[in-house]
């Protein structure tokens, strides 16, 4: 039985960027397919170009750019896709994440009240949209030690810098776009050290509304460079106010606290600003001067690393409606892993760009570590 009033004729993968690994794309395929359970109905590939008359739900492979455009093949609320719509560009990225230095430059749609009113869920930087207003951030920054340069539109922790004087600034930004850098902006933000990633988030198919922490493993590629290599969460059927009823230590309730406050500064100051998929990244580490430091890094507004346990979690809540707490794991292996007997497997082969990888997901009792 369906469990939405809005019975959906089908699952649509809305493959938005120039080029998805196939990798990806087979896990794009399967989340698919399991959203389609959800929903009560199938994956489709449309015939022609969709309507809002079609009544398709959509999994987008990024977060979507311009309400009114997606309004017109029926995009319009969280109960219409797996991910988010925003206006502007740099919203969809890490950019949002720190206000402008004095007098920059800034796209159409900035506001400083987003920062201003997500102050508290922070860490100490600064977003560019100009190579001159980098390299004035970037001297700001180091009058209190190191800072880390971050493009906003790479994923996995890739592409990252750490700076430590002007010099290495400048040989950081040489050869960026400009033209892209106009767009999309660039983060610099203090540099921490001993850091612990939180991931916290909701999700919200079919009526059903989970809400999680978790914390981020990394691995090594093949190459040996150090990536995002899976999460562990723990998830509860309900919203931020039902996470925040479990026992968990101070670093944790204010890790949950700061994206919350992330969260609603967005929906304040983002017009047309939905999304049923939130996750935000939040770092706890320690600053230059040994003194600790929590703030979000990023949100994701779309199909990410930990949403195949995100989707088998919303299905385990949705089979068994006592259900209202569970562990849940993502894994991102390189090579031939051994793999535990409750895998549920998303992807296992040799991709024609990282080499042989696989993607599992598992999950766990809440009692089960």
């Amino acid at each position: 039985m369906p469990r939405s009033t809005d019975h959906k004729q089908g699952v649509v993968l809305l493959d938005t960027r120039q080029h998805t690994p196939e990798h990806e794309h087979s896990v794009h395929l399967k989340l698919a397919e399991r959203l389609a359970q959800l929903l009560d109905t199938q994956v489709v590939v449309p015939t022609h170009p969709p309507t809002a008359h079609d009544n398709f739900y959509y999994l987008p492979t990024e977060t979507l750019i311009d309400p009114a455009r997606y309004q017109e093949i029926g995009i319009a609320s969280t109960q219409d896709l797996f991910g988010g719509v925003v206006a502007r560009p740099y919203m969809a990225t890490k950019a949002i994440s720190h206000p402008l230095p004095a007098n920059a430059r800034y796209p159409l749609g900035w506001t400083d009240d987003f920062a201003r009113q997500a102050s508290d869920a922070l860490l100490r930087g600064y977003t560019a949209f100009s190579l001159e207003d980098a390299a004035h951030a970037a001297a700001l920054l180091l009058r209190d030690g190191p800072l880390r340069i971050k493009p906003v539109r790479a994923t996995a922790g890739r592409g990252q810098t750490v700076v430590t004087s002007m010099a290495e600034v400048e040989q950081a930004l040489t050869g960026l776009d400009e033209k892209e850098l106009a767009l999309w902006g660039l983060t610099l933000e203090e540099n921490l050290t001993q850091v612990q990633t939180f991931s916290v988030g909701q999700a919200l198919v079919a009526g059903i509304l989970c809400s999680y922490y978790g914390t981020q493993q990394l691995t090594h590629d093949h190459s040996g460079e150090e990536i995002y290599g899976g999460s562990d969460l723990v998830l509860v059927r309900g919203d931020y106010d039902t996470l925040l009823q479990l026992r968990l230590e101070d670093a944790l309730r204010l890790a949950i606290t700061q994206a919350r406050t992330y969260e609603q500064a967005a929906l304040q100051n983002f017009p047309g600003f939905i999304a049923s998929r939130r996750n935000y990244d939040v770092a706890r580490g320690m600053n230059c001067e040994g003194k600790p430091r929590s703030g979000v890094l990023e949100q994701s507004w779309r199909i990410g690393g930990a949403s195949s346990a995100e989707i088998l979690a919303l299905q385990a809540f949705a089979a068994d409606p006592a259900l209202t707490h569970l562990r849940a794991s993502t894994h991102e292996v390189f090579g031939t892993p051994d793999l535990p007997a409750d895998a549920t497997i998303f992807y296992q082969g040799d991709d024609s760009e990282l080499g042989r990888i696989c993607k599992y997901a598992r999950l766990r009792d809440y009692d089960h570590p």
